[in-house]
């Protein structure tokens, strides 16, 4: 829920509209990867008290076991600190790796031959030569493609593929070590994007309880929907996560887009792929279309690479973080920071602060997006409505009554500086949420009490928490009818303090 949520800034904004309240919330989500780092009781503690949205567990390291226990301690945590954090489990995908060395490293040199053989074992490998775990890399593969190991850092050129070897020439050299990754410079392996592993891991995900499941690898809308028809016949209504990470995705970014229920842009495997300088063009160009077709943008990779080990970041990881929240991304995320790092609550305390003042400037806080499109459905019509409506008129906050979540994730896609409480009665319905843009999970069910007294109730929830005071006006999103998903089809300002109760 929303304790934990609120932050002690109060500086005032470099472009001021209004002020709206005092206590600034930070509207853009924190996704934290679970590691060794955060096995301790009282790291991961600190970390949902620090404003935690949502975990992460990284299903390429680790046993189920690890998993397991990871979850269990973060529902722990949440629990006693009643707050909603979602759970993201994240599916490795056909990441395609040489495979390992009889001695160790090996050094590789400029001009040297160097040969990738499928049928080499699993520790055969040599300074000449190495197997890989993508049996059919020789068939995706033509004389002078360029192979990219270890994310980049070696380079090979293929000379020809003869009797199932794949003969290079090395471009860049240098040390190399046991399972690196292997990337086709410009994309085209055909890799399928679920493995066997995948196919466990999402049942894996599905005993946890999976929120959200993110699917590697993805390259078009067919891979999402392939995801998807497994997660629901594993029993799971978990949200999908598509990460783009292959260049053959952003040929079919708007099929992912709809048929997913948010994008990530992983800028690791694509900037390998597409070349690191086409990356911030690629990233600001998804988030927008994220936005148009009203979807949930996710950027992550290295945001704050170098606090693994330093407590503070860079000034370009300042930079890199604060760009993406002026962009309008939903969320951004940590890996390697908080999975392994050794400050994992410094880093998230850094990147609040950081969301945070790049929140206070006026391309966050207002929007043009949709004034001239028409809508749909009903309750799109009257997401759209309060959004107009709060960004136009002086409103402390937005109450959203929903089920599904979907009014307040219509809402989010709006710029605003006006918090959005989205009251539910479903514990998942408010992880979903955690993930939206500017959007505060409230616990509230009103599947039981009569339509005269929702609102008077709703709002005192709300002073109860210190998120409202009297005279402060609301906006008020319900339907009709309680315990009906996408039946939002009314809009309403109140004063607290002067709520009333409705006639039935």
């Amino acid at each position: 829920m929303i304790s934990g949520v609120v932050a002690n800034a109060q500086s005032q904004s470099l472009f001021p509209i209004r002020d709206c309240r005092m206590d600034v919330k930070r509207r853009t989500k924190i996704i934290v990867s679970l590691g060794p780092a955060t096995d301790n009781a009282k790291v991961m503690a600190a970390l949902v008290q620090e404003g935690i949205d949502v975990a992460r567990i990284n299903m390429s390291h680790g046993s189920p076991e690890d998993h397991q226990r990871r979850a269990a301690l973060l529902r722990k945590c949440t629990q006693e600190q009643d707050r909603s954090v979602g759970l993201l489990m994240d599916l490795q995908g056909p990441k395609i790796r040489i495979q390992g060395f009889r001695q160790g490293p090996i050094q590789l040199r400029n001009g040297k031959i160097f040969i990738i053989d499928p049928a080499l074992g699993s520790q055969a490998g040599t300074d000449q030569s190495v197997g890989t775990t993508y049996q059919a890399l020789p068939e995706d593969v033509a004389q002078g493609d360029r192979l990219l190991l270890d994310d980049g850092n070696i380079t090979l050129r293929v000379e020809e593929v003869s009797q199932n070897q794949i003969i290079t020439r090395v471009i860049s050299g240098g040390e190399l070590q046991d399972f690196k990754g292997i990337n086709l410079q410009g994309g085209g392996l055909s890799a399928a994007a679920l493995t066997d592993k995948d196919h466990e891991d999402i049942r894996a995900a599905v005993d946890i309880g999976a929120d959200y499941l993110g699917v590697s690898f993805v390259r078009n809308g067919a891979d999402v929907e392939t995801a998807r028809m497994l997660l629901r016949a594993a029993g799971s209504e978990a949200h999908l996560i598509a990460k783009v990470e292959r260049r053959e995705a952003l040929d079919h970014i708007e099929e992912i887009i709809a048929t997913a229920d948010a994008i990530m842009v992983a800028r690791g495997d694509l900037g390998v792929e597409i070349g690191d300088s086409e990356v911030p063009g690629v990233q600001k160009k998804l988030i927008t279309q994220a936005q148009r077709h009203n979807s949930v943008s996710i950027t992550a990779t290295q945001m704050m690479q170098s606090m693994v080990s330093s407590p503070q970041p860079t000034r370009a990881e300042v930079s890199d973080v604060a760009n993406a929240v002026l962009d309008g991304t939903d969320a951004v995320m940590l890996s390697a920071e908080t999975a392994v790092g050794r400050h994992p609550v410094r880093v998230v305390a850094a990147m609040n602060r950081i969301c945070l003042a790049a929140e206070r400037h006026r391309s966050v806080l207002v929007s043009g997006h949709r004034m001239e499109a028409r809508f749909d459905a009903v309750d799109e019509t009257i997401a759209m409505a309060t959004m107009y409506t709060a960004n136009h008129f002086d409103v402390a906050g937005i109450l959203a009554l929903t089920e599904s979540g979907g009014t307040a994730k219509w809402m989010s896609r709006i710029s605003s500086g006006i918090p959005i409480y989205a009251g539910t009665r479903w514990p998942q319905t408010e992880r979903w949420m955690s993930l939206y843009r500017g959007v505060y999970p409230v616990s509230f069910d009103a599947s039981s009490m009569s339509r005269g007294d929702i609102n008077r109730v709703a709002i005192e929830e709300l002073r109860s928490r210190g998120l409202v005071n009297d005279g402060d006006r609301i906006i008020i999103t319900k339907g009709d009818f309680s315990g009906i998903g996408g039946g939002t089809n009314a809009m309403k300002i109140v004063e607290v303090g002067q709520v009333a109760g409705e006639a039935e």
